[in-house]
């Protein structure tokens, strides 16, 4: 388990022998502190973790790092000339670690930490599908390895740090998310987290407007092949379906593992049956196998989450039977949350985001559905150069499947109005700027039978 002594070292290259008190893991909330955590004080837009150092304490926490000064009653090491004073005095509990940046001084101590793990790290990047990919790889390395993974989206500078320093010595395998916004981040991410296995997901629209265009995200998404060890130690999962992802292979020193709908990758799956709110069928082929699965994973885009889930498990030497099994077995829809209503109408609350790629997917899965089917969409945000084009995809597409469609928010609109042009009437088309005004129209229309997708992005708060 990491230790205080673990920490100095990692900010002074000192090891103090007597501070070899536990520490239980990382927080940059106090309200998430555990007994014996590390609480890390963040100066933010909102809200400066500095003011909640003493709260941290009260709860538990063993040590803070921080980076300005505090008033009186506060044990404080200073700890910015990189050098710890006296390796041979035990500090008193609760102390504060001064350092020169808190952020900086977190990811130094992950850095570290994993350094001094024997352990295999599977990376993960993409523009949608990161999540419940993460899921599912976790899952099935679960039948053999010990497995830790990313708690909900903790996947940037500051999430995966935090989940790093859960890791123990009995880790056998870590699953790790890895979000993108701007060059270098998944490259500063790789650094910290040596992953020997990459997954590549897809390169799609979702946060061009900060991104850049999809040229510009593929480029920051493939720095994880790209920080890969040479092969064998090093594996890239590349989706071979995806003309974005397909050319990483000249990026990476890694052995590099197909896997699509396309009989020429190494991984590839056929027959793909929708079966609505029970999942999905489909046969896999792998060299002169083939596995007939049926797993629990709403909509046949699940497919991909399956592919990738399996080339990780046979990367990693489990048997088919393992794989199968952790497809199979205690995996729940991550984000997609079924409720009646109390005229029976059945809501999709797939609410945590939307982008043109996700949306899209969701409807089909609508397609999927029997009952008379309303889609409930609003604005896909951050898409820059992609908006246009992106709305207008996914009114086409909620013409095709839906007897009706509902928007919220000027962007909705967009979406509206391609349903309009590609055919639905009039009157089966609704445009709301408020979430009050959305839901008053369906509390007064959905009826028994009727089945109601809700998605957009996670701003517009639609949940």
């Amino acid at each position: 388990m990491l230790t205080l002594a673990d920490i100095l070292e990692a900010l002074t290259g000192t090891r103090p022998q007597a501070a070899s008190l536990i520490i239980s893991e990382a927080a940059v909330d106090s309200r998430q502190v555990i007994p014996g955590s590390l609480f890390v004080a963040l100066p933010g837009e909102r809200v400066d973790g500095h003011n909640f150092i003493s709260d941290a304490f009260k709860r538990g926490a063993h040590a803070a790092l921080v980076q300005q000064d505090l008033p009186g009653g506060f044990n404080v090491i200073d700890l910015r000339s990189g050098q710890l004073s006296d390796p041979f005095i035990l500090p008193a509990l609760p102390v504060c670690l001064r350092v020169n940046d808190s952020l900086q001084a977190l990811q130094n101590i992950a850095r570290f930490w994993r350094r001094r793990l024997d352990l295999r790290v599977i990376g993960i990047t993409g523009s949608v599908g990161k999540s419940t990919t993460k899921e599912l790889i976790a899952e099935v390395l679960g039948r053999r390895y010990r497995t830790l993974k990313n708690p909900g989206n903790l996947n940037n500078e500051i999430g995966l740090p935090l989940t790093m320093l859960r890791l123990s010595q009995a880790h056998e395998r870590a699953v790790l998310e890895m979000g993108f916004y701007v060059p270098g981040e998944i490259a500063l991410l790789c650094d910290l987290a040596q992953p020997q296995v990459g997954v590549v997901t897809n390169i799609g629209t979702v946060h061009a407007e900060r991104a850049g265009s999809q040229e510009d995200i593929a480029r920051g998404k493939s720095e994880l092949v790209q920080a890969l060890p040479a092969s064998p130690e090093g594996v890239a999962i590349l989706n071979f379906d995806d003309p974005w992802v397909r050319p990483m292979a000249r990026l990476t020193k890694a052995r590099v593992f197909y896997y699509g709908l396309d009989p020429q990758a190494e991984l590839w799956a056929d027959e793909i049956e929708g079966l609505g709110l029970d999942g999905i069928r489909f046969r896999l082929h792998y060299h002169h196998e083939v596995i007939h699965v049926h797993a629990p994973l709403i909509g046949q885009h699940s497919v991909h989450t399956a592919l990738r889930a399996s080339a990780v498990g046979l990367a990693e030497g489990l048997t088919w039977q393992e794989i199968v099994a952790g497809l199979q077995e205690g995996y729940t829809q991550l984000r997609l949350v079924t409720v009646h209503t109390q005229n029976g109408a059945l809501l999709l609350d797939d609410t945590y985001n939307a982008s043109p790629e996700s949306t899209l997917a969701a409807l089909n899965l609508l397609g999927e559905l029997d009952g008379r089917r309303v889609a409930v969409l609003g604005d896909m945000r951050e898409l820059g150069i992609y908006e246009a084009e992106g709305h207008e995809k996914v009114g086409i597409r909620a013409a095709q499947v839906c007897a009706e469609v509902v928007t919220l928010g000027n962007l909705g609109r967009q979406i509206a109005q391609a349903a309009l042009k590609a055919g639905l009437p009039s009157w089966a088309i609704h445009s709301y700027m408020t979430v009050d005004e959305t839901i008053n129209y369906l509390q007064s229309n959905l009826r028994s039978g009727d089945v109601v997708l809700v998605k957009g992005s996670h701003s517009l708060r639609m949940d």
